[in-house]
């Protein structure tokens, strides 16, 4: 078995690993990302694409700002724009409760300095005349958009490897261990060994905070997605609800992206389906937002494997048992839009021992220490 030497050893290809890659890269850092399939082949590249800061719980907006400025500056920093629009995001409200929600959050947006603006049933409906009736308010965060997953990942996996670090495919790592000063980190051929150790494995990222007594009730999460076919471009912000049954947007050659419910998987295999109920179900309910939905096909559905924390926040910062063990896994179904900043943040953690991002939100402590 052949053994590798690098100072930082990144597990999971996804959007924080990939940019964790890339930033350290360009720090003249030696680093190698380990991918168990393929790179995006999991939530990052087969989520809905939204780029939205709306509605975030107010702990990730710091880091959904910083990671907003980085989306900006996506086609300089990978060579692709990856299809980023700003196009807004529309929070819709559908029953008095939904719509105190609205404004509540209104105060939330003011203390994070992130562009809101509150519109109620008339204004509403005369700006949007293809709602359904069933919408009395909404909620548009101006600076919003989305962006084509499929398209993101693998462009920071790009950039990474052009900047110089070494990124391995359906690599599975087997073993993890810390040998004095190195972790040793085994695959089915290989071993490698690096001082720090970058935990950025989306759901399989609680077994490797486990191989380090960290256990945390992280969980599959599997959200449940589709597309139409093409009709008429009418559908111009990114629509979601208080709530978060229904989502859905438009890309310029006319297919709308659907989400809602959930699937099923298996982690262990891997493998996830969509379920054609939910599918079904979030169909109805994105016929009552925008009724010209009605009678078009739904052309493909999907899903994949995410991590899902209980608190429905992600845990991102240093291990409490191991030093140099950094994490950034959970983000809960909502990881997409932080992911460029997130792995900036750790590549700071690595190099500068700090970040202006506060972490301690997202501490593993705040399930490890119930544990004990």
């Amino acid at each position: 078995m052949s053994t590798q030497e690098t100072e930082v050893l990144i597990i999971g290809a996804g959007g924080a690993g990939t940019s964790a890659a890339l930033h350290l890269a360009q720090r003249g850092v030696a680093c190698v990302l380990l991918e168990r399939g393929l790179v995006g082949g999991q939530a990052s590249g087969v989520n809905y694409g939204g780029v939205r800061q709306q509605g975030r719980h107010p702990a990730e907006l710091p880091i959904a700002r910083r990671s907003m400025a980085l989306w900006h500056k996506l086609k300089d920093i990978t060579g692709t724009d990856a299809e980023f629009t700003v196009s807004g995001h529309l929070k819709l409200a559908r029953t008095p409760e939904e719509e105190a929600d609205l404004v509540a959050y209104l105060e939330v947006a003011r203390d994070n300095d992130l562009p809101l603006r509150f519109v109620g049933r008339n204004a509403l409906h005369e700006d949007y005349p293809w709602l359904g009736p069933k919408v009395i308010a909404g909620s548009l965060a101006p600076e919003d958009g989305a962006a084509n997953p499929r398209l993101m990942v693998p462009a920071l996996a790009h950039a990474a490897r052009a900047a110089g670090a070494v990124i391995h495919e359906n690599t599975k790592a087997t073993r993890y261990a810390l040998d004095g000063e190195c972790f040793e980190v085994t695959t089915g051929t290989h071993t490698f060994r690096a001082r720090w150790l970058l935990n950025t494995a989306g759901f399989w990222g609680g077994a490797v905070a486990e191989a380090f007594g960290e256990k945390t009730p992280v969980s599959a999460l599997n959200p449940n997605m589709m597309v139409t076919e093409p009709i008429r471009h009418f559908i111009e912000p990114n629509l979601g609800v208080v709530g978060g049954n229904v989502y859905l947007r438009q890309i310029p050659r006319g297919n709308v992206i659907i989400g809602g419910g959930y699937g099923v998987s298996d982690p262990a295999v891997p493998w996830s389906r969509p379920k054609a109920e939910e599918t079904r179900a979030a169909m109805a309910l994105a016929v009552d937002l925008v009724p010209e939905l009605k009678g078009i096909s739904i052309i493909r559905s999907w899903t994949g494997i995410d991590g899902e924390m209980p608190d429905h926040i992600p845990v991102i910062g240093p291990s409490r048992t191991t030093p140099r063990l950094l994490h950034a896994f959970g983000f809960s179904g909502h990881g997409f839009q932080l992911g460029p900043a997130v792995g900036a943040i750790l590549s700071e953690l690595v190099l500068d021992g700090r970040t202006d991002v506060p972490l301690e939100p997202f501490d593993i402590g705040r399930w490890t220490a119930r544990a004990a």
